[in-house]
């Protein structure tokens, strides 16, 4: 059974701290991967970072852009962290992508290790369920001015500062003002994000074909000030009204630090990352494995 994916490329977890000591299993994996790809006649491309990282010869290498404009896929084997930093960069060139997990959670990156031979075998021949998901596009404005913009596949998130005390941050939607919130902080999450950050904060969870996100407080000093559904077409604006130190994370990955009066606009993303799951796989699936649901009933 030849594959229906004709070049496809390998992305590793090397993004932690202490990447060479990481390396060797890395290598390994990726290794025994690419050679089982080869076998169902696929040509392997190593990311560019993943091969000087892992010390994976012997195989063509691409930057991301380069993978973006001649693969057809891309597996990707880590946790959560490695897929939503490459999810990200890749999701403007429309290549799918797998996830082969090696982390904890593993909420999208959902195919065991152990198992990827016998899961992939049905994928590689076309036989699998598409996932589209949304990003957010956020941006920092200062004195009318973008400082600093980035993409998030789970959340943006505005924090007080380590050492101080709560922040005051006053609130738009679509140009109205919602209110001044004193809190911890403030999280704008996707449906994909809502099982990370915002589900800890207190959240509900938003199944990804829902058009919307959340916006949750954290912390906040008034308690009636509780977790809202938006839709996702909205424009949120966030403003530094007081606090010190305050922070803008995005998908915890790319941080931006923030003076009174800046405003973080949050909107809707054109681009999609779109995930290819195994045959018959569901959301309350991953639901039921990640969140141990029904443990314990007969």
């Amino acid at each position: 059974m030849l594959s229906k994916f004709r070049q496809v490329a390998l992305i590793g977890k090397y993004q932690s701290t202490g990447a060479r000591a990481v390396g060797a299993s890395s290598r390994e994996s990726l290794d025994a991967i690419a050679h089982f790809l080869m076998d169902q006649g696929c040509e392997i491309v190593i990311e560019a970072n993943t091969a000087a990282n892992t010390d994976l010869t012997g195989y063509t290498t691409m930057d991301v852009a380069g993978i973006g404009a001649s693969c057809d896929l891309a597996l990707v084997v880590g946790g959560d962290g490695t897929m939503l930093g490459i999810g990200r960069q890749l999701a403007q060139y429309k290549v799918p992508l797998i996830g082969i997990n090696q982390g904890r959670l593993g909420f999208i990156t959902d195919i065991r290790f152990e198992q990827y031979k016998t899961t992939l075998l049905p994928m590689l021949a076309g036989h699998y369920e598409l996932d589209d998901r949304s990003l957010m596009h956020a941006r920092v404005m200062r004195d009318g001015h973008c400082v600093f913009s980035a993409l998030a596949m789970n959340d943006v998130v505005v924090n007080r500062g380590a050492t101080s005390g709560m922040v005051e941050l006053r609130v738009e939607v679509d140009g109205n003002f919602v209110s001044n919130q004193r809190a911890d902080g403030l999280i704008i999450a996707t449906p994909t994000g809502s099982t990370a950050y915002s589900m800890s904060a207190g959240g509900p969870l938003l199944h990804p074909a829902i058009p919307g996100w959340v916006m949750v407080p954290i912390a906040p000093h008034t308690l009636s000030n509780r977790p809202i559904v938006l839709s996702n077409t909205a424009r949120i604006a966030i403003e530094i009204v007081a606090g010190r130190d305050a922070s803008a994370n995005f998908d915890m990955q790319s941080l931006a630090s923030l003076m009174h009066g800046d405003r973080i606009e949050v909107t809707l993303s054109e681009h999609r990352v779109r995930f290819l799951h195994p045959k018959g796989w569901t959301y309350f699936d991953t639901l039921r494995q990640k969140m141990h649901w029904n443990e314990g009933v007969a």
